[in-house]
């Protein structure tokens, strides 16, 4: 979750953020989410599924189009520069620059 304009903009990411140092993933473009949702951890979906916080920090964006944003992340596990490219609909590519 990305704090932007008042709303958290959301990925759900497809490794733990302690391997996209190593590697690309794939990054998920799902619904924005209030701002209260930004230190919830717990079940969602009705119980079917669970979130829970991976990274804690602060960001800069670098740059940012309709289908790229360059983004410097100070975080507990993510630093340095990263790149998120619009692959197709909602599927982003997230990797370090």
């Amino acid at each position: 979750m990305l704090e932007a304009e008042n709303t958290l903009q959301t990925f759900r990411l497809e490794l733990p953020p302690e391997k996209i140092a190593n590697q690309a993933c794939i990054a998920v473009k799902i619904f924005d989410h209030p701002l209260k949702f930004l230190t919830y951890q717990g079940t969602v979906n009705e119980g079917t599924a669970a979130v829970e916080i991976a990274d804690k920090g602060t960001y800069q964006t670098l740059t940012k189009t309709k289908n790229q944003w360059q983004i410097l992340f100070d975080g507990q596990i993510l630093k340095g520069n990263f790149t998120l490219i619009l692959i197709e609909g909602d599927n982003w590519q997230l990797s370090l620059s």
